[in-house]
């Protein structure tokens, strides 16, 4: 019977002592504010993934794969799709690593993400309406112009760097009864179960998603994998139109819950985190926060992480947010 855990521990170590001499670990803070917003008597710690380089754990899942290429895999070059983070995170270990990158983006995509990527050196081709339109053209891109290509979720090496954030999150918290994390493709919840199972097998891990993008959602509570679902949030971390194949399984494993928050409450929980902790959040980085403020009676007087995931919104986002 196949597997349905995409790596293993060992992959996580690997992972981390080759990121080790790029990255420090990032810190997991508490905030009273947020403690007593959150309510049950919860104590609330927040992961601040938006102060590693380019302001995104996908930053890990970059490094992670470049730096796991060999010689002749590096001197082609490597090629990604992306709304902008996984972008950034691949153009930013190319950068470090002296490799060339071409990232493919949406029409359309976040002006400022693009920049980003942009000023890093990579090669920036934007085609298609969606991500998953995107996708498909990279992956073209990849065969003709003999590149190596980084999936943003169906790459080991991808995921195996995520689940280094929750390596550090248990080593900084070994208390730790619950995760909510915001689900895209499902890197950082896939990570953050192959180390519980190591580390914490009691921890559950409960993703959550925005009702428009629930594709995943979808996906779990029907047990397959469904595609080509609208997307419509503003949380661009998380505007994903599908289940992916090496994520799937495992989160249909492995989570202890998987929660819908509305778009109002993903803007209330965005601002919220401003006010409490005076970090500059994007929207997939308020949807731990917003399950959590949903599903606090079921975790009172417990230890309870969120993932502050990115902090790069546009600058337009962030005022309708803020105005909203």
């Amino acid at each position: 019977m196949t597997s349905p855990w995409p790596i293993t521990f060992d992959d996580v170590l690997a992972a981390r002592a080759r990121l080790r001499p790029y990255l420090s670990p990032s810190p997991l803070r508490q905030y009273p504010q947020l403690d007593a917003l959150v309510g049950h008597g919860i104590r609330v710690f927040v992961k601040h993934e938006n102060h590693l380089p380019v302001q995104t754990f996908k930053v890990r899942n970059g490094l992670s794969a470049v730096t796991a290429l060999d010689p002749a895999e590096r001197a082609r070059g490597v090629i990604g799709a992306s709304t902008g983070n996984h972008g950034q995170g691949m153009a930013y270990a190319a950068h470090l690593l002296g490799i060339p990158c071409t990232i493919v983006v949406p029409a359309g995509n976040n002006p400022d993400k693009n920049a980003a990527i942009h000023a890093l050196g990579a090669t920036l081709v934007e085609f298609g309406a969606t991500y998953d339109a995107s996708a498909a053209h990279c992956a073209e891109l990849a065969t003709s112009r003999g590149l190596h290509l980084i999936h943003g979720i169906n790459d080991c090496t991808v995921i195996a760097g995520a689940a280094t954030m929750s390596l550090e999150m248990m080593e900084q918290e070994p208390g730790l009864d619950a995760v909510f994390i915001a689900l895209g493709g499902g890197s950082q919840a896939v990570g953050a179960l192959t180390v519980a199972r190591q580390l914490r097998p009691s921890l559950k891990v409960i993703a959550v998603q925005s009702e428009a993008a629930c594709a995943q959602y979808d996906s779990w509570k029907g047990g397959t994998i469904v595609r080509g679902r609208p997307v419509r949030t503003f949380a661009e971390g998380i505007a994903t139109g599908q289940a992916y194949d090496a994520t799937f399984p495992a989160l249909k494993e492995g989570l202890a819950d998987f929660l819908l928050v509305s778009e109002e409450e993903l803007a209330d929980a965005l601002r919220q985190l401003i006010r409490t902790t005076h970090n500059l959040p994007e929207g997939a980085a308020a949807g731990g926060l917003a399950g959590l403020r949903k599903a606090a009676a079921q975790y009172a007087g417990q230890k309870v992480a969120i993932v502050m995931c990115g902090g790069n919104i546009g600058v337009e986002a962030l005022a309708k947010v803020l105005n909203g």
